[in-house]
């Protein structure tokens, strides 16, 4: 069988605001709080388990999702609705631009709990773009 990441633990401030800001970025929903937990699962069906800590055991983390351009598309229009700032690059030195690494497009941002978080539409290397989800073939 292979291995597959199933879940992972997502310390934050305000575990409710960390996971309806992810969701609302990516348009995913937030499941139903669990114990300490409320998650959120991707496309792919990992879930990230948004869990209040407090702030000084909270370690910067960065989270990378890759999107088909039509979910990039929304999702950035989504960023820029909210006011989010976001970069081009991962050490924040290229504000309000987007990359075009391999490709493809990415942009970086921060969650409520300082959690860099990235949108990109091709994995790192140039391998393929993921299809759009309504079926239609990726772009080259």
């Amino acid at each position: 069988m292979p291995v597959h990441l199933n879940h992972t633990i997502v310390h934050a401030r305000d575990n409710r605001e960390s996971a309806d800001f992810l969701a609302g970025i990516l348009g995913l929903e937030v499941g139903q709080e669990w114990g300490p937990f409320i998650p959120v699962v991707t496309g792919n069906g990992v879930t990230l388990d948004f869990a209040t800590a407090p702030a000084d055991r909270i370690t910067t983390q960065h989270y990378a999702f890759l999107v088909s351009e039509p979910e990039f598309d929304a999702a950035f229009a989504r960023i820029q609705r909210a006011g989010v700032i976001y970069y081009a690059d991962p050490h924040g030195q290229q504000p309000g631009q987007i990359n075009h690494n391999d490709g493809g497009r990415g942009v970086y941002f921060l969650d409520p709990s300082g959690h860099g978080m990235e949108i990109l539409t091709r994995p790192y290397g140039g391998g393929p773009a993921l299809a759009a989800q309504d079926g239609t073939s990726p772009l080259s």
